[in-house]
């Protein structure tokens, strides 16, 4: 049973869209519209909650491991775009992409690591972005949102490999989604990746054996 926060579009969709065959796949987004549109035409199931409400990500995950009996994946996807100087960035704006991008992951992986921690089994899927690797001008506080997410994987990869649990950081490049649209910011998009590209990655990811260890999966690096 696979949980996706962000899987409403973008690359959340395509891999809820390639990992639904074979697997339970659960959806997730703070838009009830869109997201339940999107489970329609995955036929897959969805839950509604803000990544960054603690309360609602608890419930959320209780919700999930009750109905279906298990959480065997969790990929936290959701994220939200920020460029631009720093003193420009608007304060709301800046913790906003703090809550989405920072803490989602760190309350979704605390709320999904007791039930993994029983099964004895389990893969944390980090989609973090080249941003978790390099700084960029104009890119400060995107940056530092995913560098955190950085730190984390390679936290949680030692903590919890000893109970058989996979935490996974996957860091691709410059990719077709509307990342940028939603927050009015245009893009060439002539050299990004296609998100199908990295969606089958993430299937062969969870396709592997439960023994090997991707602590970090790059995808080439094209500037943005």
């Amino acid at each position: 049973m696979i949980l996706i926060s962000g899987g409403g579009s973008g690359l959340g969709y395509e891999m809820a869209k390639i990992l639904s065959a074979g697997n339970t796949v659960v959806i997730s987004s703070n838009n009830k519209e869109s997201l339940s549109k999107a489970a329609r035409q995955l036929k897959c199931d969805f839950e509604v909650f803000d990544v960054s409400d603690a309360n609602g990500v608890k419930k959320a995950v209780r919700n999930v491991i009750k109905k279906h009996g298990r959480l065997d994946c969790l990929i936290n996807n959701a994220g939200i775009w920020i460029e631009g100087k720093l003193e420009d960035n608007d304060p709301a704006y800046v913790k906003r992409v703090m809550d989405v991008n920072a803490l989602g992951p760190i309350l979704l992986s605390q709320a999904v690591i007791p039930q993994m921690k029983k099964q004895k089994q389990g893969t944390i899927i980090n989609i973090i972005s080249q941003a978790g690797l390099y700084g960029k001008e104009e890119r400060s506080v995107y940056t530092a949102s995913k560098f955190s997410i950085t730190g984390l994987t390679r936290c949680l990869e030692l903590e919890l490999k000893k109970y058989g649990i996979r935490v996974v950081g996957l860091y691709p490049g410059f990719m077709k989604t509307k990342l940028f649209e939603k927050t009015g910011v245009k893009k060439n998009m002539a050299t990004a990746l296609d998100p199908k590209e990295t969606a089958k990655l993430v299937k062969f990811i969870l396709e592997s054996d439960p023994k090997v260890s991707f602590p970090e999966v790059g995808i080439k690096f094209i500037e943005n």
